[in-house]
């Protein structure tokens, strides 16, 4: 059987009014709602550092209360994507590296930066932030003391284990479409977003060596009341070849040169469907149908 990478599939948050009854059972305390949800999936999108910066006792209790096995993704402050436009963020992205991500140690996993729907591919900008962002832990720590004054307290620069940071780029504008995008995030080693979506371009195309970064929105046009049992099985099937160091035979990609072949390759797929009460449901739709094809492939 052939090498397979770690599979995370999970929800883009996990506070939701209307999962409570839903996917919450009746009466669970709301304190104890990632506790239950980490216990389902095997890892979360955090969304609230989008709109602001969160604090270290945060990220330590979100670690105590999750599987030693658990990961979060982390959404990039919007103030770095939206407001600045990647002008001018080197003391921005410090604030943001301080603020207490290097907490949740070895359940740090990709760093996420969405771009809004005006912004357009610009390639010496791009390169100019990619530039400016740590590739480890250690390397995080010390460009966060670049923090602003009003940070001090509310900080953590502490590195226990100095592991890689891994980085996903999520474009919303039809200019990023061409093969030069392709090309500089395959340069950088950051991940192209796989956005399930008709609103932005979805490029398929595999950009970094060891992950693939795969958001699942709820195509309206393929599946208006959340996925299907067809559409979970095409995406399944789209993960375990991603797993496996392969590119989806079924996808557009607009380089034409592939990715290089690995042996294996992590996979991150977050569920943000615009109907939020089935993204949890869907994830664990898409985590059940992969366990079946996975053991449907192992030799007897």
């Amino acid at each position: 059987m052939s090498e397979q990478g770690q599979i995370r599939i999970g929800m883009s948050g996990w506070r939701y009014d209307e999962w409570r009854g839903t996917f919450y059972p009746e009466g669970l305390a709301q304190r104890r709602e990632l506790e239950f949800a980490s216990r389902q999936l095997k890892s979360i999108e955090l969304n609230g550092t989008f709109y602001s910066l969160q604090k270290p006792p945060s990220y330590l209790q979100w670690t105590k209360e999750t599987p030693d096995d658990f990961v979060f993704s982390v959404k990039g402050t919007q103030f770095i994507t939206h407001v600045r436009k990647l002008e001018n963020v080197a003391t921005p992205l410090a604030n943001f590296l301080a603020q207490g991500l290097l907490r949740l140690g070895r359940k740090l996993g990709p760093i996420l930066w969405q771009f809004p729907p005006p912004f357009k591919f610009n390639a010496q900008l791009l390169q100019d932030f990619f530039d400016l962002l740590p590739r480890t832990h250690k390397q995080a720590a010390l460009y966060a003391r670049q923090r602003d004054e009003w940070m001090a307290e509310r900080s953590w620069l502490e590195v226990e284990e100095d592991l890689p940071l891994r980085y996903a780029i999520e474009a919303r504008n039809k200019s990023f479409a061409v093969p030069e995008y392709i090309s500089l995030l395959r340069k950088n080693q950051i991940a192209v977003v796989v956005a399930d979506t008709v609103k932005w371009p979805r490029m398929m195309d595999i950009t970094a060596d060891d992950f693939v970064y795969c958001r699942l929105h709820g195509n309206e046009e393929q599946y208006p009341n959340g996925y299907d049992a067809e559409g979970i099985d095409t995406w399944a099937h789209r993960v375990l070849a991603w797993s496996r160091g392969e590119e989806a035979t079924d996808g557009l990609r607009v380089h034409p040169e592939p990715a290089p072949k690995q042996a294996a390759r992590d996979v991150f797929v977050y569920f943000d469907d615009d109907v939020k009460v089935r993204a949890p449901h869907d994830a664990l739709s898409l985590t059940n149908r992969i366990a079946e094809l996975s053991g449907s492939l192992r030799p007897s």
